[in-house]
């Protein structure tokens, strides 16, 4: 078996603080000395959370990486989770926020909901993010839930004046923001998810300028058919995208499995 480079180590932080951006998406802010100096570059990067493997409460033991995979010493895998780093709220130099869609059955759902101040947690990166094209004529973006704190960086670094259009899929009315230069499109009932999304785009995309780049994220099956559409009806460049599976309906823990 081929070796893996071996990730960044996993700095020990605990919970400082929680607060709820919408009925379903809460912010965890983790902090601790070992957190001071961490720096994201790019925007949409990622990190990797471990979470105590007992659940909430647990003790966080940290694993051993053996040349492919994280593993504990009992030889189980640890619950790890990726997810977008956001830069806190107060600024603090040994803090980082993440922010987690709440649903059933999701380890990471699970322990945001329930953590208090002081649970422990473990954080590693971070993970390379997206290279802003200042020279690009226009930018489509487009995501879920899942996708929205990434989005909602890679929106921020576009140059000012620059066309945008961003799309949005939330599964309830609950889980729209009041964000400007966004359009919200709530999933219909008993629709799959990305559905909404993937109709945003097509209808987005037929009316896009030329040299248009798009950054797309969210569930695995529907980013694949905005792939498709992109790749194989429009000819877009693949150089001219990024599109991302965060996460695959159906599977246990998934954000709607």
């Amino acid at each position: 078996m081929p070796v893996r480079r071996e990730p960044p180590k996993f700095r020990l932080v605990t919970v400082r603080r929680k607060s709820w951006t919408s009925a379903r998406l809460v912010r965890v802010t983790l902090g601790g000395p070992e957190q001071a100096g961490f720096e994201v570059a790019e925007p949409a990067a990622s990190v990797r959370l471990l979470l105590p493997s007992d659940g909430p409460g647990g003790e966080l033991v940290v694993p051993a990486w053996n040349g492919n995979e994280f593993l504990l010493p009992d030889g189980r895998r640890p619950v790890i989770r990726t997810l977008t780093p956001l830069a806190p709220a107060g600024g603090a130099d040994d803090e980082l926020d993440v922010e987690v869609v709440v649903h059933d059955g999701g380890a990471v759902s699970t322990w945001a909901v329930a953590a208090e101040e002081g649970a422990p947690a473990a954080v590693s990166g971070p993970g390379r993010g997206y290279m802003v094209d200042t020279e690009a004529p226009a930018y489509l973006l487009a995501g879920d839930e899942t996708a929205l704190p990434a989005l909602g960086q890679v929106q921020a670094a576009l140059p000012a004046g620059l066309p945008v259009q961003a799309h949005v899929e939330v599964a309830d009315e609950a889980a729209v923001l009041p964000r400007p230069g966004i359009a919200w499109h709530v999933r219909s009932p008993g629709a799959a998810p990305g559905d909404a999304l993937v109709a945003a785009v097509t209808e987005a995309a037929a009316g896009a300028v030329g040299g248009t780049r798009y950054w797309v994220a969210g569930e695995a099956a529907a980013v694949q058919r905005i792939r498709r559409h992109l790749f194989q009806e429009l000819d877009v460049p693949r150089a001219h995208t990024s599109i991302r599976g965060y996460w695959k309906h159906g599977r246990t823990g998934s954000p709607e499995g």
